[in-house]
């Protein structure tokens, strides 16, 4: 079994929404089509697709539902976090009921067991200091942290002896490591692996941290940074 992770995905197939991301520039041709291409090349149904935020340009649940169904289509399970820009999220409940390869992952984990591996999600939000956060975000990054915490919470209680990755959607943190809540909490709990996405365009990807800091290993996996291509985050036959 193979993880991989691609976040952004900022589908619109429903015929309602116009929202085509070419005039975004390079990385966002056709992105759909590219992803499919990859993915499919990638990824066998007997593996995991993370896919942290930012998944349709529909403000309505109905109204992504043509974008689910084409998610549902590919190769794979399919695990779901919020970004920023998915104003279509709501009854966790029901989300979960409609496809069995496809997990809406909100205040709660989904535990791999065939690799040992478990994985929590936050939205996340823009941290104190960074150039996005103002004093109106403290609250809504407040509850950002409680819902990591509470994902984490059901991490260790399931599977306590399984490695934790965290998906997040906002950069927890900057390129240079600086501390944060989020930091902390994901050192706390020991994580493994955390990825994220929401940073587009070459200056941007500069901005995230990346790499192993502090016992952590941080993923940007923003579709345009990863070229349409899932990133491969796990292999059980490696591991």
């Amino acid at each position: 079994m193979k993880i991989f992770a691609i976040g952004d995905l900022h589908l619109s197939f429903n015929e309602n929404i116009d929202k085509p991301m070419d005039k975004f520039g390079m990385g966002w041709e056709g992105h759909p089509w590219s992803l499919e291409d990859a993915w499919k090349e990638a990824v066998s149904d007997e593996d995991i697709v993370l896919l942290p935020g930012d998944i349709s340009w529909a403000l309505k649940l109905d109204d992504a539902m043509d974008d689910f169904e084409w998610i549902h289509n590919l190769p794979g399970r399919k695990i779901i976090s919020k970004g920023n820009h998915d104003l279509w999220w709501s009854r966790i409940n029901y989300l979960n009921s409609l496809y069995e390869d496809i997990v809406f992952l909100q205040n709660d984990c989904h535990a791999v067991d065939e690799c040992g591996i478990v994985i929590a999600a936050s939205r996340g939000w823009p941290y104190p200091g960074s150039d996005e956060y103002t004093d109106h975000d403290e609250k809504i990054y407040s509850r950002e942290l409680q819902r990591m915490r509470m994902g984490l919470d059901a991490a260790c209680a399931a599977r306590p002896e399984s490695k934790i990755i965290a998906c997040l959607h906002y950069p927890p943190s900057a390129s240079d490591g600086r501390e944060t809540e989020f930091t902390k909490i994901l050192e706390e709990y020991g994580v493994w692996k955390c990825i994220y996405g929401h940073l587009h365009g070459m200056p941007a990807f500069e901005h995230g941290i990346k790499g192993n800091v502090r016992g952590v290993e941080y993923m940007l996996v923003s579709l345009d940074y990863l070229g349409s291509r899932p990133k491969l985050i796990h292999d059980s036959e490696e591991n």
